[in-house]
């Protein structure tokens, strides 16, 4: 059973983002409670949309009902205090939460700011595409701007 285990962390592409290592990108925010939070990587373009963020279990756990009470508990108060940050840092308007990955093993969220300026007939699920996008030294800039309003959020 630990050598199944190992090999499904070995092969997971999540685990391997984790790692420093595989094909998925984004700047890492940080680690606090079991969760990894990364800014969204950059598009085609080369520009990430800004305050994009991405929260992800550490342990395999693809769904939300997967979630033990503590890590649920954890998540719900990781969320808010991003919601808050991204608020503060960017002057968005609101933050969407959707979870809305099936296809990994880790559970993960998406945070989509909704900026200032952005029509109100634009969906909320295109609320990132509206809004300005950063290339990479604007979305560093941001991270650890991030990190400085989040305690704790050790990378």
């Amino acid at each position: 059973m630990a050598t199944d285990q190992a090999q499904q962390s070995q092969d997971c592409v999540i685990c391997a983002k984790h790692r420093g290592e595989g094909p998925l990108k984004g700047e890492l925010v940080g680690r606090r409670d079991e969760f990894w939070v990364y800014h969204a990587p950059p598009r085609d373009d080369g520009l990430a949309p800004l305050g994009e963020l991405i929260i992800e279990s550490d342990r395999h756990a693809p769904y939300l009902s997967d979630l033990t009470d503590a890590e649920a508990a954890a998540l719900g108060q990781l969320r808010s205090r991003l919601a808050e940050a991204l608020r503060d840092e960017l002057g968005v308007e609101l933050v969407f939460a959707a979870a809305i990955g099936r296809s990994v093993p880790h559970f993960h969220e998406f945070l989509f700011p909704r900026h200032p300026g952005v029509p109100p007939e634009i969906p909320w699920h295109k609320s990132d595409d509206a809004g300005p996008h950063g290339d990479a030294d604007t979305v560093s800039d941001l991270v650890r701007r991030l990190r400085n309003r989040l305690p704790g959020m050790g990378s």
